[in-house]
């Protein structure tokens, strides 16, 4: 009789998803200063939505299979985490803020790890600290110039910045909870379906134009694929080995690639603090994708 085998740890693809993510600022921001928030939302579910309509019947089919706890969670991480949190990103970002894309990955592992502890029993080992804090620490100085002298021009950009830290921290976590009962690919169709007719809602409720104009169809077309369709394929697949307390650190690898492109391609410039910051954040990320891979007692332990 053999052994049953223990799915292998996957915090590296969603690493690599996390990574993919970071490119959301280069597409996003040309789009933000140019359409209304809700606009740009709308058309990346929309796009995403058509290009895997096949699918829909499929994942219907399967949801249709799940307990309530399955339906709520769906709801909540196609309404909530894709298109209420989205609205507020691209929001956050129209106010000029540089900060505020940081602040949301600084903020959003300790609304996970707590969502995880109650929702999932996940159990943590005191040595998780060991990665948590110079990730969390690392992300803190990554997200401001001067670590001491903290200034949120706006308050208006700091709640939509904490609003959607909490929606993607949900989305993490229900992501987890649902993975259990449906594959990868069905959990992504499911996210779009329902975000879309929340994103035509939002949209309604604002008062703004669905038409983008044909001068913003390419920028549309990247960051529904890239950040969007491609990154949470490969998420949902490393989701569904990977403890969301585990997940979560590994989804800091999002302000690490924001912060190379913006100083590749955003004239941004970052400070010697921002520097090791940013370090310390992928030290901190590949450390603990490769403790979970080779050790015998991984930090993140689950109970179901």
């Amino acid at each position: 009789m053999t052994a049953e085998r223990t799915p292998a740890d996957r915090t590296w693809l969603v690493a690599i998803a996390a990574a993919l993510w970071g490119t959301d600022g280069l597409l996003r921001l040309p789009l933000a200063n140019a359409l209304p928030p809700a606009t740009v939302v709308f058309w990346e579910h929309l796009i995403v939505v058509l290009v895997l309509s096949p699918f829909v019947p499929r994942a219907l089919r399967a949801l249709r299979g799940c307990g309530p706890r399955e339906w709520i969670a769906v709801l909540i991480i196609g309404g909530g985490s894709s298109a209420l949190a989205t609205a507020l990103f691209t929001a956050a970002f129209r106010t000029g803020d540089p900060v505020t894309p940081l602040v949301l990955q600084k903020l959003q592992p300790v609304f996970v790890v707590l969502a995880a502890f109650f929702l999932l029993r996940e159990r943590i080992r005191p040595g998780y600290a060991l990665f948590a804090v110079p990730a969390l620490l690392g992300a803190w100085l990554l997200a401001f110039k001067n670590p001491f002298d903290i200034e949120v021009d706006a308050l208006r950009a700091a709640l939509l910045a904490i609003g959607a830290a909490v929606l993607w921290a949900a989305g993490t976590v229900l992501g987890r909870l649902v993975s259990h009962s449906l594959p990868a690919r069905d959990v992504t169709v499911l996210r779009f379906t329902v975000g879309l007719p929340v994103s035509a809602v939002i949209v309604a409720v604002q008062g703004v134009s669905f038409v983008p104009g044909w001068a913003n169809a390419p920028g549309l077309l990247l960051l529904a694929f890239i950040p969007g369709l491609l990154a949470l394929s490969l998420y949902y697949a490393g989701l569904r080995t990977t403890p969301a307390s585990r997940a979560t650190l590994a989804e800091l690898a999002f302000p690490a690639t924001a912060a190379i492109i913006g100083v590749a391609f955003l004239n941004t410039t970052l400070t010697a603090t921002q520097w090791i910051g940013l370090l310390v954040v992928v030290a901190a990320v590949t450390s603990l994708g490769w403790h979970e891979r080779v050790r015998a007692k991984p930090m993140v332990l689950e109970t179901v």
